[in-house]
């Protein structure tokens, strides 16, 4: 337990010496805004997920299998647009690999933009979401975290992916020392799966107490924030700034 909560200490308040430096709790920050996000697009455009594609996939199963209250267009939408974010945020990694801040923040300024779209396109909206508008919102949705998920691959936090909890629920019961594991980075990990916990309680809440849009609003000021430490970090050119060695497409599945 003692170790557990160091390594929660350590996320949370990372060693700037370390190889990640101050990039844990950023994505620390940025699990919680997928929470919030997946709350909002599940919630309110359908029973569709914005970030976690896996998820996705299965609901166009569900879709096309004729059951209720799934879309096989809306799934669409959400994996086309995951996707072309994905791109866009492989071209911003290709761009600025040499800096891991740098790379970071121009991730961030342009997924704040699209989340701070998708708040005013749901703020106009003002009742029930139409058709037309429950596709731009899922568009603009998904291109965002599709931008955060290729910048988080690139940067390569170890168990931080900030979209997908599934390895990292994995790691946490294989890695035990009930399994015969070493018991390691358990604090992160339950740290990781508590945030996107957070977001998505703090999403649901809001939205049945009658506030429709706090979620995207929420998100798009966590994201704001993150773009202006990324920002202030970009002035430094200590270790954990520079690239790592295999990063991107050729990054250890570990850190995925």
């Amino acid at each position: 337990m003692i170790a557990t909560l160091r390594d929660a200490v350590r996320t949370v308040v990372p060693d700037m010496n370390d190889r990640h430096g101050p990039l844990p709790p950023l994505m620390i920050l940025l699990t919680v805004v997928t929470g919030l996000v997946d709350a909002f697009s599940y919630l309110l455009l359908g029973h569709v997920f914005v970030a976690n594609m896996t998820g996705n996939v299965v609901f166009a199963g569900f879709a096309l299998a004729g059951a209720p209250g799934f879309s096989i267009t809306a799934t669409g939408v959400a994996v086309a647009a995951f996707a072309a974010g994905a791109f866009v945020g492989g071209r911003i990694v290709s761009s600025f690999r040499s800096h891991r801040a740098r790379l970071l923040q121009v991730a961030l300024v342009v997924e704040t933009l699209l989340v701070t779209a998708a708040f005013l396109v749901a703020e106009v909206s003002g009742g029930p979401i139409g058709a037309g508008r429950r596709y731009l919102l899922i568009a603009l949705l998904g291109l965002g975290m599709g931008v955060q998920n290729a910048a988080a691959r690139a940067l390569a936090v170890p168990d931080l992916t900030t979209t997908v909890l599934t390895l990292t629920i994995t790691g946490m019961a294989a890695d035990s020392r009930l399994a015969g594991g070493a018991g390691a980075k358990a604090g992160r990990r339950l740290l990781s799966t508590a945030a996107m916990f957070l977001g998505g309680l703090v999403g649901a809440l809001v939205i049945r107490h009658g506030h429709p849009e706090l979620p995207l609003l929420f998100a798009a000021a966590a994201l704001a924030t993150s773009c202006g430490i990324a920002w202030w970090l970009t002035r430094s050119d200590a270790l954990w700034t520079r690239p790592l060695e295999k990063s991107g497409p050729t990054a250890s599945p570990r850190t995925l």
